[in-house]
């Protein structure tokens, strides 16, 4: 009986060790990216008065909300039957 050898090349002429390889590489070089841009474009600071900024803008909104029945009456007026 002749014993069956079988010899197996290097590693990295197998391609599923490529595929194996190829998706943890893309998560790091994904994550050095998304880093690097974190880096480099910071948030910006709050404003000091940030509040009260934000209560002006809301006035403002709520002004705007009750005027809206009139706008619409007014466009509903001027379009033609």
């Amino acid at each position: 009986m002749k014993a069956s050898s079988s010899v197996s090349g290097p590693w990295w002429r197998y391609g599923h060790v490529w595929l194996v390889i190829s998706g943890p590489a893309i998560v790091v070089v994904a994550g050095l990216v998304t880093a690097w841009i974190a880096v480099r474009n910071a948030d910006p600071v709050l404003a000091e008065d940030y509040y009260r900024r934000g209560i002006e803008i809301n006035k403002t909104l709520a002004h705007d909300k009750a005027r809206m029945p009139a706008l619409q009456g007014r466009n509903h007026a001027a379009t033609p039957p």
